[in-house]
């Protein structure tokens, strides 16, 4: 009859106890290989879940209509071709004429090198300017925390009305919310009553969504906008699977709008809004692979350091293993306490591996701007790699200790 089990683990624990220093060691090996693992994998997944929230008020119920861009070829290379601009007056009539339950948001983008100020305080000019409808911050997934949004009325009055970003409240008001709300600002050198104080966005693609200045779509026009000026078309369905229904029938309208003839291919696309998080995710793939074949490696080279420990040990111990022998312990048992050794400083490598890597994945993902993320699907993994590692680098030192002769092991000095 085989050990109990709790003996064995407890003959074990023991062992790896008298073996301190090198067991620690080789803990550590281990570690930083699940470290680096865990580690790259959550700062992907947290940085991936951050633009995944950034997105989300584009999320799958949303599309943008814009005009087409396509890559030709030329003499002189390869030259980008776009449709002609989408028009206030296209996009307006769009709005008009759509018949699903959605809200139709229109908007255009002024500038991004807009200097604010307010009193003494003075913004540099890098600060954005877009020009909005009322119905821009429900289908974009914008809050506010503090004021109001735009009335229609707001918007066909070019009323001089502004929403600014946290990061004009820090510049102009000491983040002082509630200072900044009815405060009249200078836009250039236009003046704006502030009514409305944006959540805060974030950096989302190298452009900061806090430093923008929101202003009444026709404000925008007048200040901003050229013949040449494109309108972005935003679609927020109230019901998703309506998508491919509301997709086919805005085609439909909008070349109807833009006077396409039967046969001429379209010169406006139309982009799901959780396409680029697609593209992202598509992309991150090879980021994890990599960061996988990183971790697999170190792992490879400590399980090669604990195989040589445990080979070590074995023939540190032969005449123990002769006495066990002796007085009747069978082979299986002494296989299954070398084996219970390494997967015991495994498992232990691991967990100290797993918090440094949540800790480390998490810094990173924090210091980019991402939120906190406990990968639970990380720390599965980073268990079983730890368990296959103690076995693979286990079973041949365990093999080797099982099936030592008892008389020449008692001889052994």
């Amino acid at each position: 009859m085989g050990m109990p089990f709790m003996e064995l683990l407890r003959m074990s624990i023991r062992s790896v106890r008298a073996n301190l220093l090198r067991s620690i060691l080789t803990l550590l090996v281990i570690a930083f290989g699940i470290m680096a693992l865990v580690g790259i994998l959550t700062a992907i997944d947290t940085m991936l879940f951050s633009i995944s929230d950034n997105f989300s008020g584009l999320g799958a119920n949303a599309f943008s209509v814009r005009p087409s861009s396509t890559v030709i070829k030329t003499r002189k290379g390869r030259q980008r071709k776009r449709g002609e601009p989408i028009t206030l007056a296209q996009a307006m009539d769009l709005e008009e004429r759509f018949e699903f339950p959605a809200q139709v948001a229109i908007s255009i983008f002024g500038t991004s090198r807009a200097s604010v100020k307010y009193a003494d305080e003075k913004s540099n000019p890098n600060v954005a300017v877009r020009g909005v409808d009322e119905d821009y911050l429900g289908v974009n997934g914008l809050n506010l925390t503090m004021g109001r949004n735009f009335t229609h009325s707001d918007v066909t009055n070019s009323a001089p009305v502004a929403i600014i970003g946290k990061d004009i409240v820090k510049i102009l008001f000491d983040d002082r919310e509630t200072t900044a709300l009815d405060k009249v600002i200078s836009v250039g050198n236009i003046k704006y009553r502030v009514i409305g104080i944006l959540e805060s966005k974030g950096s989302n693609l190298d452009q900061s969504q806090d430093r923008q200045v929101i202003i009444p779509l026709l404000n925008a026009k007048r200040y901003y906008g050229t013949n040449r000026s494109n309108y972005s078309i935003k679609v927020g369905l109230r019901d998703a699977t309506d998508m491919d229904e509301a997709i086919s029938s805005t085609v439909g309208l909008f070349r109807s709008i833009r006077k396409l003839p039967i046969g001429k291919d379209n010169d406006f696309e139309i982009r799901k809004s959780d396409g680029l998080l697609d593209i992202l995710k598509e992309n991150t793939v090879y980021l994890r692979g990599a960061a996988t074949g990183i971790g697999l490696i170190t792992l490879l080279g400590a399980a090669i350091g604990l195989m040589n420990i445990m080979l070590v040990s074995v023939t540190e111990r032969t005449r123990e293993i002769g006495i066990r022998k002796a007085i009747g312990a069978k082979s299986r048992t002494i296989l299954m306490q070398f084996l219970s050794e390494a997967i015991i400083i495994c498992q232990m490598g691991g967990l100290v591996g797993i918090v440094l890597g949540i800790i480390v994945g998490n810094v990173v993902t924090i210091w980019v701007g991402g939120s906190f993320l406990i990968p639970w699907a990380w720390i599965v993994l980073g268990i079983v790699v730890c368990t296959a590692v103690g076995l693979l680098s286990g079973i041949y030192p365990a093999l080797k200790a099982s099936r030592l002769d008892p008389i020449e092991s008692l001889r052994y000095e």
